[in-house]
């Protein structure tokens, strides 16, 4: 079976879990809809599109392998946003600010976000699929919208290297995926020129450097698989209740789903 690849690392990353309140939690990877979302932000789906990004809800199945969950950061965060007027909408954050003058209040809340996280992700199209693994690779190397790790805040780090292999599995495929390093010293680049002549393919690139295991040596544990449907070659130690199945991005509804997890070889 085909599948698409892709790395996700950044200083931050926040990947929203139910919100209660003034708490904004973050799980330890990237749940179903925020890889929807990045795959829509990519190709140029528009929020307000529900059609066409249920027809990509329904279409994909993923797997997620946690190399670094990173460590934790939480932010007091503080905003301020005036209250409703009917039904007169601010159309801008300078209307909030002018037009809402009067009206503003401040916003507390206390959100969560992962330092230095590294996740590999694999796409496996359904039969009905809206896009090829082709179209989704190209929409990731020059995508039509700002791609972010959860909130908009969040950047990313690093080139999503996309790539599309065929493997017996989900276990496979990352596994065989060739992420390449994240930081390069000028020794590494030197000794790759040395090896082969051509950056692209030098083999000591294609995995993390010293310098991405000093930075990941933080959380040091063996590699989490998570995936849902069939992992292939894959078995599951546990199964997992996420609510993050994408029902309305104009309501902000989500349902539940199962997700699987199996524990690898120390990442």
């Amino acid at each position: 079976m085909d599948y698409l690849l892709f790395r996700l690392y950044g200083p931050l990353a926040s990947w929203g879990e139910i919100a209660v309140g003034e708490s904004r939690h973050s799980a330890v990877y990237p749940g179903k809809s925020a890889l929807l979302g990045l795959l829509a932000a990519a190709i140029g789906i528009r929020r307000n599109e529900e059609e066409r990004l249920a027809q990509l809800a329904a279409g994909y199945r993923f797997a997620v392998k946690v190399i670094s969950s990173g460590h934790p950061l939480r932010d007091y965060h503080t905003t301020q946003a005036p209250d409703s007027v009917g039904k007169f909408v601010y159309r801008t954050r300078r209307d909030e600010l002018i037009t809402g003058k009067n009206r503003l209040g401040t916003i507390l809340s206390s959100r969560e976000y992962r330092c230095d996280a590294l996740s590999l992700i694999a796409v496996a199209a359904m039969a009905d699929a809206p896009f090829n693994l082709v179209q989704l690779r190209d929409a990731l190397l020059k995508p039509r919208f700002h791609l972010y790790l959860g909130r908009k805040s969040c950047p990313l780090a690093a080139p999503l290297n996309p790539h599309i292999c065929t493997a017996k599995g989900f276990g496979e495929a990352l596994d065989n995926y060739r992420h390449a390093a994240l930081f390069i010293s000028n020794r590494a680049l030197r000794a790759a020129r040395n090896e082969i002549g051509s950056l692209a393919d030098a083999p000591g690139l294609m995995k993390l450097s010293k310098e991405d295991n000093s930075v990941f040596a933080y959380d040091k544990q063996p590699a989490r698989y998570y995936w849902e449907g069939d992992g292939g070659d894959l078995i599951a130690q546990q199964s997992l209740v996420r609510h993050d199945q994408p029902l309305s991005r104009n309501r902000w509804q989500f349902t539940q789903r199962t997700e699987h997890l199996t524990f690898g070889k120390e990442g």
